[in-house]
């Protein structure tokens, strides 16, 4: 290194310490003294950018950057690739493996405060495994899923607590034992960082509580054992009105004597037992935009260095994080649009909304005022207290409410300028409950479906006659139903009910309400509709997949890839890709699968699909071009040789819509996503080929082409039971074809097949 460049590390190494220093009073001020000292000594020194050689062979470099920023390392194709050190003004440096200008692979990150994080990154998140201590002394050691706590993972907190167990989405949630420091201990299940289900509390003075617990307080049938062997065994609550325990005393006279009051355990024994949160971050790795000579000026300019979930931004390989429409369609103010060369896949960009608005005129206009009505006044209607432990009557199919709605208005429902209608609710309770089963807060619910935006019908109904009405803000569908079809959701519902309290992660679709709108007049139309969730409602959706795991008549098109329309769903034998996730992920999938298939076999449902949407992280700005990562080998760091590289060529501007650089980070902060199993999960995705001669093949051969994705999917069309008009088509076609290729077989032959069709398209990423 040379005098000039150990000038600009020393200056750096002095900013972290008066960073460190500073941080209790004002990292503001930390942050204003780092710059002052890299303005002070990057004056004498002759910028890189002022004579740059633009090589395609591996290089060290060791580069001063226009604002102050150092990087010393390995380089190829003017961008960090391989191992090096890159210095922010701000007192943030990572030192590392790059790819293309990206942290990937194995690193260490320092925040100015003190706080680092050692392990693995992927595109600039902290994801694989990995240690992170804070500045206050925590530590955290297992697996990151973009920059959050997923999988197995432990942690020591500074005031001596410890936590070993499961993660999801950065709480603790699953199975795990927390231990505090003053010897209390719990082990059980967890929820959102609250002990949440089934575990036993052990104190140190010798009692322990077993049974269920809710929100971090036992709440159900639980047993309180005291170290001398007297016992509080029955229902547990905070409400002293709904608890009813028995005592059983250990034997001796004494102990028949023992007086206690239970709400004690509230009160008292559960006082110091508060689980420690998690130190905020003032700014994420992946938050973190690098400069870089030789490349074109960039505007959009944010505080704090933040911009997006890629370290090297937007420069050689579009954005990755979409908005509304997505990113395809974006410009950072003053960020050139780059294209790539021949080597990509090409696709067509997405359109910004799917279906045509039911505007006034329209032939169902009229069905859309009274439905928005109906829901209004069910939504509305005051309710008891919402209790998950739902009576069986609730469930009954005769449990309905029908409404008249006159055009002039009644008692209960408001004027309107629809025709005169009746609405029925079915088993509006255990809707309602599903509802708050599913987070969904009644106004946002209301606001969506009936507020002044009108709903937008899908250009044709399904292969089963339904139609599809979408939100504006596209987070519920609404399908017209068959009556066959609202006879098996009634039916089929309390176990529906008690599989989403099981397990809150299924794939199975979740459905919102049912309800029914019955004209009036010599027509007597019957319109029977259910609200559901749509799965595709935060990213643009390049490709879409219905897989069932059978092969006849499950094609949608013979068009070349650039040509296929992204709303275009595709099936079985379109599919080209082989879905990777990372092992946290894969394992809880085959699991929810698994549970899932058992729950529609008992069912005796058949005929459902597994809808998957794949939105492309690696799009250009004109959204036409997908970059693989690579198509050569992996050394063993994880870093990708320079022999697979795709570089960009090109340059243009396709004078799309342009986004300011405060809008972009509103828009890619990482706290805005909500991931989950099937919702918004980074992937990889790897392209696939079938053999000309195997047409009917399903899964077709790898061909090492790797595309970062992420990847949306759920189980759907689960109202189809094997009834006698099924049985009738799996006899007919299974005389024309070969039976194991057809959609129509028993609900246990189906679930098989599905599931090993399934597993054969979604593997673990190594």
């Amino acid at each position: 290194m040379s005098k000039e460049h150990k000038g600009i590390y020393k200056a750096w190494e002095t900013t972290v310490r008066k960073s460190q220093a500073a941080a209790k009073k004002s990292q503001a001020a930390a942050k204003k003294r780092a710059q002052a000292i890299f303005a002070v000594a990057t004056m004498s020194i002759a910028h890189a950018d002022d004579d740059e050689p633009n090589s395609n062979e591996l290089q060290h470099v060791e580069r001063v950057l226009s604002d102050g920023e150092f990087y010393t390392g390995q380089c190829f194709n003017n961008l960090p690739h391989g191992n090096g050190k890159y210095l922010w003004t701000d007192g943030c440096m990572y030192v590392g493996e790059w790819y293309k200008g990206k942290t990937m692979g194995k690193g260490k990150f320092s925040w100015p405060s003190g706080a680092t994080y050692e392990g693995e990154f992927k595109s600039g998140f902290m994801d694989g495994n990995g240690t992170f201590t804070g500045d206050f002394g925590d530590t955290y050691k297992g697996v990151w899923v973009m920059n959050l706590k997923h999988g197995q993972g432990t942690k020591s907190y500074a005031n001596g607590d410890y936590y070993e167990g499961e993660w999801r989405r950065g709480m603790q949630d699953g199975q795990g034992r927390y231990q505090w420091q003053n010897g209390n201990h719990y082990t059980g299940q967890w929820r959102d960082s609250e002990i949440n289900g089934k575990g036993t509390m052990v104190w140190s003075n010798g009692n322990r509580f077993d049974g269920v617990w809710n929100n971090g307080f036992p709440k159900g049938n639980g047993t309180f054992k005291f170290e001398n062997g007297n016992s509080y065994v029955g229902f547990w609550s905070r409400d002293s009105n709904e608890q009813n325990l028995n005592f059983f005393p250990a034997g001796s006279t004494e102990s028949a004597d023992f007086d206690w009051d239970p709400q004690e355990i509230y009160s008292v024994h559960l006082e110091d037992c508060k689980i420690c949160p998690d130190e905020p971050l003032s700014i994420l790795p992946s938050q973190k935009i690098t400069y870089w000579p030789g490349t074109p000026e960039r505007g959009g300019r944010l505080s704090n260095g933040r911009l997006s979930n890629y370290s090297w931004s937007s420069q050689s390989n579009g954005l990755s994080i979409d908005g509304d429409e997505g990113f395809a369609h974006l410009h950072v103010e003053g960020s050139p649009a780059r294209g790539f060369g021949k080597q990509q896949m090409r696709i067509k960009p997405v359109k910004k909304q799917q279906g045509h608005t039911i505007a006034k005129g329209h032939k169902n206009y009229d069905l859309m005022l009274n439905l928005q009505l109906g829901i209004r006044h069910s939504v509305g209607r005051p309710g008891p207290a919402i209790n998950l432990d739902l009576k069986s009557s609730a469930f009954d199919p005769k449990e309905k409410v029908w409404t008249k709605f006159p055009p002039e208005g009644s008692k209960h429902t408001p004027p309107h300028q629809s025709c005169d209608f009746r609405w029925k609710d079915y088993c509006p309770l255990v809707f309602r409950t599903l509802r708050k089963l599913f987070n969904v807060d009644a106004a946002d619910y209301m606001i969506s479906l009936c507020g002044n935006d009108a709903l937008r019908e899908l250009s044709s109904p399904g292969k089963s006659g339904s139609f599809f009405y979408l939100t504006n803000d596209d987070k519920y569908m609404i399908k017209t139903m068959k009556k066959a079809e609202t006879k098996v959701l009634l039916r089929m519902l309390p176990a529906y009910y008690n599989h989403f309290r099981s397990f809150e992660n299924t794939l199975v679709t979740k459905f919102y309400g049912l309800h029914c709108v019955k004209l009036t007049g010599p027509a007597q139309k019957k319109v029977r509709f259910v609200i559901m969730g749509n799965l595709f409602c935060n990213f643009p959706i390049h490709r879409r997949f219905d897989l069932k795991g059978s092969s006849h008549g499950r094609t949608t098109t013979s068009k070349p890839e650039a040509e296929i329309d992204p709303n275009t769903t595709l099936k079985d034998l379109d599919l080209n890709f082989i879905f990777r996730l990372q092992k946290a992920w894969f394992q809880e999938f085959c699991q929810q699968v698994d549970r899932d298939c058992d729950f529609l076999e008992q069912e005796r449902i058949m005929d459902y699909s597994l809808l998957v949407g794949l939105h492309f992280r690696e799009t250009t700005f004109s959204g036409s071009c997908i970059v693989p990562l690579t198509s050569g080998s992996r050394i063993s760091s994880g870093v990708h040789t320079p022999s697979g590289l795709r570089t960009p060529t090109g340059n243009g501007d396709d004078g799309g819509p342009r986004l300011s650089g405060v809008d972009m980070d509103k828009l890619l902060d990482p706290s805005r996503w909500a991931v989950s199993l099937g919702i918004s999960m980074p992937s990889r995705v790897e392209q696939t080929m079938r053999k000309p001669e195997c047409e009917n093949q399903l899964v077709g051969e790898p061909t090492g082409e790797f595309y970062e994705v992420i990847l949306y999917f759920g189980i759907i069309d689960i109202l189809q039971d094997y009834d006698i008009s099924k049985k009738l088509e799996h006899a007919y076609k299974s005389m024309q074809y070969d039976p194991t290729s057809i959609s129509a077989v028993d609900p246990k032959q189906y679930s098989r097949r599905f599931r090993d069709f399934i597993f054969k398209v979604f593997v673990e990423d190594k």
